[in-house]
């Protein structure tokens, strides 16, 4: 990792002892590729084996990408190293591994999740380290000049949830973390809601890490209401928790609030809710992160309580034919490794952003590849394009979305879709575009 260039003896050498060693947590993927071009070394990072959501197929994915391209020859001739790291959902795991990054000459952090922003972002801003397609869950992504973000973030999900839910919910109740980042959310729910001329939602603050949600789900239903009420949960890996301790409601469902108009623990064919007996109409929702097609399979598949369910995301559907591609890198290169989902988000995030490095670090066409001329590709109008999971991306400033506390957001597009027979499918075709709303809110 030192920069200097290897005979192509002494690669093939390095490249074969390396080869024979596994990696585990935060260590570096050795390459495949020798010749005259300098390595580049990259670092993605994610919460791993923690009380609170995990994200452990994000590095996974990144490694997958590596040996891929590095079979290929690497990046325009440079072999790929990726360094990984448990972020630990802390602020202190998230700026240790932003260290280790400044520290071990990373030019990169390119597809990780973390929800400690401040913590991580300002020793890669004083190292000019780029972000490059986070996973868009805090503000500081989509303020920071140097986060390149590859989707809108909570924040166009949240917004065009709310757009999805308008047409069929005359009620709803947000249940969401209680946490700094999870205050955003209501008002972003009901920008995408009053667009439709429609009455803010009930908010339901949770512990993010709770074992059981029943309080919470209580009230979320019975504020819901009787008719066209629906319940949105957005707790990222505890969405599971809470559904379970939703559809566990007894029939005239106790806790807080509780007016005693709720009937029925669950839903009627369409809601996803509940249970065989005691059916109400009331409906479920979510947004991709938070549900996804392998909580989806976890719960039952066709029987899952999801089913009926609406989800917003950020791409196309699972099956879509536009994962091909990936898909393809994942059963020749994830050796079976079971972290990496072609049905995770946090694993489709993380192909798109290594798609942008390979792009850009093409188009540079040099032999040492450095923080600041990823940097200035990116300033300067690299276009990168992801075969139709996202629209084309390009971080010119006439190409950011201005949005009030958002203002790096240059993919504005969302999908929705709803779970029928046990898979996520598109509800309505393409994509939304979910940037006025967003501008526009109150």
């Amino acid at each position: 990792m030192t920069g200097r260039r290897l005979s192509t003896l002494l690669a093939s050498v390095t490249a074969t002892a390396a080869g024979a060693s596994l990696l585990t947590g935060c260590g570096v993927l050795p390459g495949a590729t020798g010749g005259s071009r300098e390595p580049v070394t990259v670092m993605t990072w994610a919460p791993d084996q923690t009380r609170a959501t995990n994200m452990p197929g994000m590095p996974a994915m990144a490694q997958t990408f590596a040996r891929w391209v590095n079979s290929q020859g690497g990046i325009d001739g440079h072999e790929l190293r990726v360094l990984t790291c448990n972020e630990q959902n802390t602020p202190t795991g998230a700026a240790a591994c932003a260290r280790r990054a400044v520290r071990e000459n990373a030019v990169a952090v390119v597809g990780s999740y973390s929800q400690n922003g401040r913590a991580f972002m300002a020793p890669l801003e004083a190292a000019g380290i780029p972000y490059i397609g986070g996973y868009g869950i805090t503000e500081d992504e989509f303020t920071s000049p140097l986060s390149y973000p590859v989707n809108g973030g909570l924040a166009a999900l949240l917004a065009g949830h709310g757009m999805q839910l308008a047409a069929d919910c005359g009620t709803v109740s947000l249940v969401r973390p209680d946490t700094l980042a999870g205050d955003r959310l209501p008002k972003l729910l009901d920008a995408g809601l009053k667009k439709a001329s429609k009455r803010g939602a009930t908010d339901i603050p949770a512990v993010e890490d709770a074992t059981e949600y029943t309080t919470q789900a209580a009230r979320a239903r019975n504020k819901a209401g009787a008719e066209d009420g629906c319940v949105a949960a957005v707790l990222g890996e505890r969405t599971q928790t809470f559904f379970d301790s939703f559809r566990r409601l007894p029939e005239s469902a106790g806790g807080a609030e509780s007016d005693g108009s709720d009937s029925g623990s669950g839903s009627d064919s369409g809601s996803g809710s509940g249970s065989d007996e005691g059916r109400d109409p009331i409906r479920i929702s979510s947004v991709l992160g938070s549900v996804g097609q392998p909580v989806i399979d976890r719960t039952g598949g066709a029987r899952s309580p999801f089913e009926g369910a609406y989800v917003t995301g950020w791409y196309p559907e699972a099956d879509d034919k536009s994962w091909e591609s990936m898909r393809k890198v994942v059963n020749e290169h994830a050796f079976a490794d079971n972290r990496v989902d072609p049905t995770d988000t946090g694993v489709q995030t993380t192909w798109i952003a290594y798609t942008v490095l390979k792009q850009v670090v093409e188009s540079l066409d040099a032999d040492t590849i450095t923080s600041a001329r990823i940097t200035e590709a990116l300033d300067h109008g690299a276009r990168v394009e992801t075969g139709g999971l996202t629209p084309p991306l390009r971080w010119m400033y006439e190409d950011l979305l201005g949005a009030p506390d958002f203002p790096r957001i240059v993919n504005h597009a969302v999908t929705f879709q709803v779970v029928r027979k046990g898979r996520l499918v598109a509800q309505k075709p393409g994509f939304v575009d979910v940037g006025p709303t967003l501008t526009n809110r109150g």
